[in-house]
């Protein structure tokens, strides 16, 4: 069950939080992303990267605004598909909130990937009321896979086509036996294609601290090619 709910927490990159200060939007924290982006998968920790605050949202560039089909593909290091590797489709939506900021929406958002990954094996998933930074993601057979935000740097979604985001999170799956405990980093970089949206997401797994890691994660890195698709125009 590891490879999926690593993917899982992977594509919730599209609805999950975020904790920046304006520093992020100047030219220093553009660099700062665009280094580590190159630098991959040669990331250790700790990530320097500053821990968000409960309420606070991710607010994407007004250009994420809508439904989109997500087609997300593995790729390996040098940026080719991965042969025979199937991707993965679901939908995410972006909304305002009441300051007119656009969030994503991510009860949606987590169900829609949950549900395409893996099928009726997820039950639910639930958003922490008092903290936007965790979720709950309840499966079959009584697991629970406890995903929290512990660091987060992002551009300015106020400049330019393109926007970057990057995140380390520490999930704990409980189930049978000890909880296991990985730390995963994911840095995205979206750009504007057209009228779709297309990203670059590349990813580092690291050992959890404390308790019983999960050893199959631990140094692993990803790579995954996204696009997004605005299904408002299929239906207009």
């Amino acid at each position: 069950m590891a490879k999926p709910l690593l993917t899982l927490l992977i594509t919730m990159l599209l609805q999950i939080v975020s904790v920046q200060s304006a520093d992020a939007a100047s030219d220093r924290g553009i660099s700062f992303l665009e280094q580590r982006f190159q630098n991959w998968p040669q990331w250790s920790l700790p990530a320097p990267l500053p821990r968000p605050r409960a309420k606070q949202d991710l607010i994407y560039p007004d250009w994420f605004l809508g439904t989109w089909q997500v087609t997300s593909e593995a790729l390996d290091d040098s940026g080719q598909p991965i042969p025979n590797d199937r991707p993965l489709v679901h939908e995410v939506r972006f909304l305002r909130n009441r300051r007119s900021e656009l969030i994503g929406d991510r009860p949606f958002n987590a169900a829609a990937v949950g549900k395409a990954l893996l099928g009726d094996q997820l039950l639910s998933v639930e958003q922490d009321p008092n903290q936007v930074n965790r979720q709950l993601a309840r499966f079959r057979d009584d697991v629970l896979l406890e995903t929290t935000v512990i660091g987060r740097r992002e551009t300015s979604p106020q400049k330019g086509s393109d926007f970057f985001s990057d995140e380390l999170v520490l999930q704990i799956l409980h189930g049978p036996g000890a909880p296991r405990l990985s730390r995963i980093e994911t840095l995205t970089h979206y750009m504007q294609c057209g009228e779709d949206i297309c990203a670059d997401q590349r990813q580092v797994s690291h050992a959890g601290p404390g308790l019983e890691t999960d050893q199959t994660l631990a140094g692993r890195s990803s790579r995954f090619k996204l696009r997004l698709r605005p299904l408002e125009l299929d239906q207009g």
